[in-house]
């Protein structure tokens, strides 16, 4: 029986043991699970997860305390604790805890393992008695948080009286340091991510804020529009109050107010009627270094004429940036706030963008003034040449008529018979007096187009019919020569609709070089096809071909290029004058050759003229299609308008400067007319005022499209609609829909023709 009943007791121990131990696996499964769900529920809330952690182990390691100190910037700081004084952490916050020996927390940092004292009075090494008084802990144990084989922390718990933890909670202490470790390791990850998409959020902003004002750059010559777009989004972007672009005056030694955002009137035109010196204020000392300054309290410093209007204006800090180009002083970005305060080194490095920003669109103000001024006056030069050459060549026709009509006479002998060398003598006074007509004239045709004064007389002629009369005056020539003539003109060709006298000028001046350069016993062909809506003619010679060298100077005035003798006859005008009058047919004309082997002068032109120099009769439409005048001197432009309307079932007239453009209008009384402004010979806000004023074209809507962005004054002086550049294929069609041009109801479907 006794042992039976030993046998008994000794179950029942085993067996309380064992539930003893089933109870705290439970106990441990659940923390755990409680740790884990907390690292996935609240993985950016640090404070929901290390709470978590420190109360799991205060509880089951049966400790009084527990804390989690962080190793930030070289020592131990309390992050997280449960069961300590609100007294004992402040102190502990403000004198964190070393790397070194005087705590457990420290030399478990440096060894890297589990440890604990089991009195800290008992220990001599133990140095901060400051936290054990305050605390009143007498047994720690501490584990190192590793990541990586790094140190980023220590979990440490605490009990009061002199009571040693048993291995049990040594290893639940390392379990918690690990789960420790992998929840401050994820909160860091996710923090940086979201530190990391604020910054590319805010890099993106900036990013879209300079490409905004780049644009504004490259699309406005308005310079007040470009600068206020900059000093608005740089106060947008620095989260400041206000600011201003100031341009400097290097005659005057200072500043003056460009552009403002956020300011009041009355201190804005007071910041106008203040000198603003460079060498004395704040905005020049920061142009003179070079660099960004800055004062984060007006209140603080004494006040330069500058700031003491800002601060009479309720402001009290300042970042001034100097706008500098290639060294050169343009002026300087100024932001403001009215509180005060610091500006940071990257708020500073963003106004550094905005200022040379602002620095380029000055500089290019400038130099577009500079340009503006030199084409004034070069326009004024060439108007002064073309009068003068057109003065002189009228001038110098009636005597070389009188030299040349006499010359006839005498060479008929109508007053008796010449000896020999009397007759070559007249021969040489007529050729000569002919060949300086012949110069006169085309001067005078030259002149007429450098001028915009040459009018073309548009009609429908046969493209063979005018290759051939142009060939036969030269036939003579070529046989004396033994030049052989030949003419291909592709079958589909009938007619084209163009200025025929200048189209045969062309061909000849081409078909005589051409003849004049080949050798004895070669060949002229011309050649006429077609190129899609383009009529391209062709004259190819086997001669002596053209260097090249000078296949681009061939084409300036009063030269012959590298091709013939010097003696050639000939006035070095011919291919001059007839590029220009391609160009004024809305075509080109161009040059291949090969030295030895010969040339081809090529040109091509519109089948059907767009020009507008004479066109059909006022109020015509097109095969039933409303009529529209484009205004526009700008080639690209030009093209892409007339695609755009030419699409959408529209007959263009082309009018290339404000002068012809307005007698186009009164002479077709189109059903709309599109404007740009900036023309030259007689400007847009011209034009519209002249439309605007005669009865017979007031009625006529204009809709302005240009790069100039004054709406307000465009519609106050009439007109119907007003589009900035760069426009839209929608944009233009809508503004002509309504202006009932085109029908509205139609336009989806042209957009997406």
């Amino acid at each position: 029986m006794p042992e039976e009943t030993a046998a008994g007791g000794a179950s029942s121990d085993e067996s309380a043991r064992l539930l003893a131990d089933l109870a705290d696996a439970r106990e441990q499964f659940a923390a755990t699970s409680e740790v884990l769900t907390a690292l996935g529920r609240h993985a950016s809330d640090p404070d929901a997860v290390l709470d978590t952690i420190v109360e799991s182990a205060r509880r089951l390691c049966r400790a009084h305390a527990a804390q989690i100190s962080l190793l930030q910037e070289g020592s131990y700081r309390l992050s997280k604790s449960v069961g300590l004084s609100d007294e004992y952490t402040e102190h502990v916050r403000r004198h964190p805890m070393a790397q070194d020996r005087s705590t457990l927390t420290g030399r478990v940092g440096l060894d890297r393992r589990i440890q604990q004292v089991a009195d800290v009075l008992a220990d001599p090494d133990y140095g901060r008695q400051d936290m054990q008084r305050l605390a009143g802990y007498r047994t720690v144990m501490s584990a190192p948080m590793l990541l990586d084989d790094h140190v980023v922390g220590v979990l440490s718990v605490l009990r009061n009286q002199v009571d040693p933890f048993d291995a049990r909670s040594t290893g639940l202490l390392g379990a918690f340091a690990s789960q420790a470790a992998i929840a401050v390791h994820n909160v860091n990850l996710v923090q940086a991510l979201e530190a990391r998409s604020t910054e590319l959020a805010r890099n993106l902003e900036q990013l879209r804020a300079l490409g905004e004002v780049g644009e504004a750059i490259s699309a406005s010559l308005d310079l007040d529009q470009v600068l206020a777009a900059i000093v608005m989004n740089a106060v947008r972007l620095t989260h400041t109050d206000g600011g201003s672009i100031m341009e400097y005056d290097e005659a005057e030694r200072g500043f003056s107010v460009r552009s403002a955002f956020g300011t009041a009137d009355d201190v804005l035109d007071r910041l106008r009627g203040t000198r603003i010196d460079l060498d004395s204020t704040l905005v020049g000392r920061a142009t003179i270094e070079g660099r960004p300054l800055a004062e984060p309290d007006l209140d603080q410093i004494t006040l330069d004429s500058h700031l003491q209007c800002l601060y009479d204006g309720g402001w009290r800090s300042v970042a001034a940036v100097p706008m500098l180009r290639q060294s050169r002083i343009i002026g300087a970005l100024v932001v403001r706030r009215r509180t005060a305060g610091a500006f940071t080194d990257e708020t500073l490095d963003l106004l550094q963008n905005f200022a040379a920003q602002s620095a380029l669109a000055i500089h290019n103000a400038r130099l577009f003034r500079e340009v503006e001024t030199k084409s004034a006056e070069l326009q004024v030069v060439s108007q002064h040449k073309s009068e003068f050459l057109a003065s002189m060549s009228h001038e110098l026709r009636t005597p070389l008529n009188a030299v040349i009509g006499f010359s006839e006479v005498l060479l008929e002998k109508m007053f008796g018979d010449l000896n020999e060398r009397q007759e070559e003598y007249l021969h040489d006074i007529w050729s000569s007096g002919k060949h300086l007509l012949e110069l006169l004239n085309e001067i005078l045709d030259l002149s007429k187009v450098e001028a915009g004064k040459m009018e073309l007389d548009l009609t429908a002629f046969s493209v063979r019919g005018a290759l051939e009369y142009a060939m036969s005056l030269v036939r003579e020539r070529a046989s004396l020569h033994a030049i052989a003539l030949s003419l291909d003109v592709a079958a589909d060709l009938d007619v084209v609709e163009a200025d025929e006298l200048r189209f045969k000028q062309v061909v000849l001046n081409l078909v005589t070089n051409a003849v004049k350069f080949t050798p004895a016993g070669g060949s002229v062909t011309v050649s006429a096809r077609r190129e899609g809506d383009d009529l391209v003619v062709a004259v190819t010679d086997t001669g002596v071909g053209v260097p090249p060298e000078d296949r681009d100077r061939i084409f300036e005035s009063f030269q012959q290029g590298g091709r013939g003798a010097p003696k050639e006859e000939g006035t070095g005008l011919g291919l001059t004058l007839s590029r220009r009058i391609v160009e004024l047919l809305n075509g080109r004309l161009w040059l291949t050759s090969e030295v030895g082997l010969g040339s081809t002068f090529a040109f091509s032109i519109p089948l059907v003229s767009t020009g507008s120099a004479r066109g059909p009769s006022p109020g015509d439409s097109h095969a039933g299609f409303p009529r529209v005048v484009l205004v526009e001197d700008d080639r690209p432009s030009l093209d892409l308008f007339s695609a755009y309307l030419e699409g959408a079932a529209i007959d263009v007239v082309v009018a290339r400067d404000g002068e012809e453009g307005l007698q186009a209008v009164r002479r077709q009384q189109p059903a709309a007319v599109i404007l740009d402004i900036r023309l030259p010979r007689m400007d847009g806000w011209d034009v519209l005022r002249a439309l605007k004023a005669d009865p017979a074209t007031a009625a006529v809507p204009v809709v302005v499209v240009s790069i100039v962005d004054e709406r307000a004054k465009g519609l106050a002086l009439g007109a119907a609609g007003y589009l900035v550049k760069p426009v839209r294929r929608d944009d233009l069609l809508q503004a002509l829909a309504d202006v009932r041009v085109v029908d509205a109801s139609a336009l989806t479907d042209t957009s997406r023709a």
